[in-house]
């Protein structure tokens, strides 16, 4: 069978429900005589079902109930109806129109050239607004499936919910940055370093390195930060007769206080200061100079 356009709008109305019994049973005649025609709607019901299944089921109400048994009450009692066994021929409706049989040699159908263009063209208008209407309900269906994917996908069947994508982040971490060093000579006038200094200031610890400075008996070498922010020299501790002393005393000062302030030793009692005064003479100072700026650390290979 030759499909058109109508019988195609007939298939998708079908899926739809929108037929009425006649429409219904000529599509289902249809289908029953052409396999490619039922093949047709059953294509159409695949690509509507999605609107069923959104689609819940209603409860009829008490009343509702009591009206259909009602009807079949009723209809129980009337008598099946049936012809007369005189009757020669079926006799139509009263609403039935007989059409005479059209003679052989009648090609038309009665109708000027111009009233059977207005009547194809009434018909093409039919179907394309049958088309259009069952198209727009398609659209207006997906439509709402597009919108519950985005915002509801929960309420959507397993099978039309948007899959879930993993996305996988790298985050790079920033280098750390070297501190940067500082470091002071601690001499007298010209001479040779009696003390090198240097300062950590990322651990808020410095170390002293001996280089010319000689122990003295029953003495000790004190060293002393010095800045005008402070109201007197805050001892650092005392320096001990190795070649290296290691001190994290540096931790409560600020590090601009540090970078800033006047490194002294004095020479005290064994043992340092006993009263957190400097009282000997200062043999030796300097001040911090930066030999580093901060530069960061190269990424790993």
């Amino acid at each position: 069978m030759a499909m058109s356009e109508d019988h195609i709008a007939l298939a998708a109305e079908y899926a739809l429900g929108t037929l009425d019994a006649d429409e219904r049973a000529q599509v289902e005649a249809m289908m029953a005589a052409d396999k490619d025609y039922a093949a047709v709607v059953e294509s159409w019901q695949i690509r509507l079902s999605a609107l069923n299944q959104m689609v819940g089921g209603v409860e009829p109400s008490p009343e509702v109930w009591e009206r259909i048994k009602a009807a079949i009450i009723a209809s129980g009692d009337q008598q099946a109806f049936a012809l007369p066994a005189s009757a020669a021929a079926p006799v139509p409706p009263s609403d039935t129109v007989i059409v005479p049989p059209r003679p052989a040699n009648d090609t038309g159908s009665g109708l000027s050239p111009e009233s059977m263009r207005v009547v194809r063209f009434a018909k093409q208008t039919y179907v394309w607004k049958r088309v259009a209407g069952a198209t727009g309900a398609i659209a207006a269906g997906l439509l709402l499936v597009l919108g519950a994917q985005l915002y509801q996908p929960d309420l959507l069947p397993n099978a039309l919910r948007p899959p879930v994508r993993t996305q996988i982040v790298k985050v790079e971490t920033p280098a750390p940055a070297m501190p940067a060093q500082y470091v002071a000579v601690l001499q007298q006038g010209g001479d040779s370093p009696a003390f090198i200094l240097t300062v950590d200031p990322a651990n808020k610890m410095f170390m002293v390195r001996r280089v010319a400075a000689t122990p003295e008996p029953g003495k000790s070498y004190e060293l002393w930060l010095v800045s005008d922010k402070l109201q007197k020299p805050r001892s650092l501790g005392v320096i001990g007769t190795h070649d290296f002393t290691l001190n994290p005393s540096m931790a409560s000062y600020d590090p601009d206080m540090v970078n800033k302030a006047t490194y002294a030793v004095t020479v005290e009692p064994e043992g340092g200061s006993p009263t957190g005064v400097a009282t000997g003479p200062i043999v030796y100072s300097g001040k911090l100079v930066e030999t580093m700026p901060p530069m960061p650390v190269p990424p790993k290979q």
